[in-house]
């Protein structure tokens, strides 16, 4: 399920200025995946967005995505 983090990964580079500092963990649960994403402190505002419109988006993604893998996934943005 590596392709669920990969593409957290690169949509989240995209979006900051530092995407070497980006870093997403996979914590593989029974029924549900939760994926930890890492940034810089300067990018976190870029990553949640205004009024966590960008963060939203990212998570409806991940569910959509993860309804074709019969898989629940969650999205943790950790500071």
């Amino acid at each position: 399920m590596g392709e669920m983090k990969e593409l957290i990964e690169t949509i989240s580079k995209a979006l900051v200025d530092y995407p070497d500092e980006v870093e997403v963990k996979e914590v593989e649960g029974e029924a549900t995946t939760v994926l930890e994403l890492r940034v810089s402190q300067a990018d976190l505002g870029k990553v949640i967005g205004k009024q966590g419109r960008t963060a939203r988006a990212i998570r409806t993604i991940l569910g959509a995505s993860g309804m074709k893998l019969k898989k629940r996934f969650v999205l943790e943005i950790l500071e």
